[in-house]
Order: structure tokens, then C-alpha cells, then sequence
């Protein structure tokens, strides 16, 4: 007969794994949404992020722009979008586009990462901690964009706001 407390373990393991939503098992890196769908992007997507890759985030914004108009409901292209536009220097010009693809798509993890950098960049503070919170949920048991976020956030108050994320970090 096994020990009661590992019958209690294992039952805790099931019933997390029944009870996780698939897209929290699945979820991937910061520019992707739920990491579960796949879906075919534009090449206007591809090359933007193949630029942003290169570290030219002028470059994609107008590739980004023209994908966004062609796929209008892809919340990765916003994210896409709004990230170049951020860190091109304009931080505030990002926040819609964030919203906008966070709109489609609340789970996205690099959405909700990028956007609290963008708030940090404005000296928003409640409104950075608020997506760090909201990651801090989505990620169960924390996850790339959280802990970026989190010493970001970390970094900004230990610095009494002199540290912020900018184009080149």
C-alpha cells in the first residue's frame, strides 16, 4: 500500500493537467499569442519580422502596417506592429497597437510583456504592474514574459524610474 501522501500527489497532478487550459501548457515565446494555433501570415508579416529580427525597427513598420490591413484579426501582427513601433522610439504610438492585439487575442503573453515595457517607457507604473499581474495569471507557473516584465518592473522602482526600457534593451 503506498503512503497516503503520494496518492494525494498524484491526484493533484491530474487534476491539474485535467483542469489547465491547453493554450497555458502550450503558450511560447514573446511573440506569439496562445502558441497553439498555426496560421498562414503575409509576407509583409515574414519579412517585418525577419527586419525586426535584424534589430531595423523602421524597416517593419510600414511591412507590419500593410500586414495588419491584410490579416486584421492576426494578434500576433499587431504585437508585431506595435514592438517595432515601440522600439523605434515611440513608446506611446505603441499602446494602441498593443491594445489592439491584446483585444483579439487577452492571452497573448508578448503582448502583455511588450506593453507593460512601453508603460515603464512612459513612466506608467500601475498601468506596467497591471500586466505583469495579468502574466503572473496567464503563466500559472511563470514563463519567459513574466519573468522579462517582472525585472523590467524590478529594475524601473529600484532605479526610483531612471531605468526604462528603450529601443536598444
Amino acid at each position: 500500500m503506498t503512503a497516503p501522501w503520494r496518492r494525494i500527489a498524484w491526484l493533484f497532478v491530474a487534476l491539474l493537467f485535467l483542469l489547465l487550459p491547453a493554450p497555458a501548457l502550450a503558450a511560447g515565446g514573446g511573440g506569439g499569442g496562445d502558441g497553439v494555433r498555426a496560421k498562414k501570415q503575409t509576407a509583409e508579416y515574414t519579412a517585418g519580422v525577419q527586419a525586426i529580427e535584424a534589430k531595423d525597427f523602421a524597416r517593419p513598420i510600414t511591412l507590419l502596417a500593410t500586414a495588419v490591413q491584410h490579416t486584421p484579426d492576426d494578434a500576433d501582427a499587431w504585437n508585431e506592429l506595435a514592438y517595432a513601433t515601440r522600439k523605434s522610439g515611440e513608446p506611446a504610438k505603441s499602446i494602441p497597437l498593443y491594445q489592439k492585439a491584446l483585444a483579439l487575442d487577452p492571452r497573448h503573453l508578448g503582448a502583455h510583456e511588450y506593453i507593460g515595457e512601453a508603460y515603464l517607457a512612459l513612466d506608467n507604473l500601475p498601468k506596467a504592474k497591471e500586466h505583469l499581474a495579468r502574466l503572473n495569471r496567464l503563466c500559472l507557473f511563470s514563463c519567459e514574459q513574466y519573468r522579462d516584465l517582472k525585472k523590467a518592473v524590478e529594475s524601473y522602482e529600484k532605479s526610483g524610474g531612471k531605468v526604462k526600457p528603450t529601443a536598444s534593451n
